[in-house]
């Protein structure tokens, strides 16, 4: 039986509702921001689908949450563990059980802060950053595979849009949660 109260936001999945904010009537969809959007959706399946099937393949290998707490780490150097979390923003509790991950495995090292000796920071060790940069360069070729017969402008073009977008996404973050809050406020009562 369908609740007359649930809203068409409701009905649809979780990672759909994050990409939108109040709209009034003076504001029009703007057809390419929908194209992006649609664009945008099927990379992420792809990407989502391309790291289970990997995972699938690779059992021995991090996983990708564990993997991107290793990433961070070694682009921004040290770190205590509430601060990874931050950065990425995520739950502290599982940032701590994927750092605890990377410590078995010998590819993080806690070591004391300098800052202050009672805590300690996490620091990448010689395995961790050859990890990190064995995949990188395995990255790297992937995607010069997928953009080898892109003209140079266009792939010169499509790294400066691209990091343009990620920019602006990063600094509209923000606004998108809280318009999701209130949303999700609204329907609540």
């Amino acid at each position: 039986m369908t609740d007359p109260n649930r809203t068409a936001t409701q009905d649809r999945p979780k990672s759909d509702q994050l990409g939108e904010l109040d709209e009034g009537p003076e504001q029009a969809e703007d057809p390419l921001a929908r194209d992006l959007a649609v664009a945008l959706t099927k990379l992420q399946r792809v990407r989502d689908r391309t790291f289970a099937q990997m995972a699938d393949i690779v059992a021995d290998q991090l996983d990708i949450a564990v993997f991107h707490c290793l990433l961070r780490l070694e682009s921004e150097g040290p770190m205590r563990a509430g601060v990874l979390a931050e950065a990425l923003y995520a739950d502290p509790s599982s940032v701590s059980r994927q750092v605890a991950t990377l410590v078995k495995r010998g590819l993080v090292a806690r070591v004391p802060d300098p800052e202050d000796g009672r805590a300690c920071v996490l620091s990448v060790t010689d395995n961790g950053q050859a990890m990190v940069e064995d995949t990188r360069r395995r990255r790297t070729a992937s995607v010069g595979k997928i953009v080898a017969d892109w003209p140079t402008d266009d792939r010169a073009d499509f790294v400066r849009l691209l990091e343009k977008f990620v920019g602006d996404y990063e600094r509209f973050r923000p606004e998108l949660l809280a318009a999701l809050r209130r949303r999700l406020d609204a329907t609540a009562v």
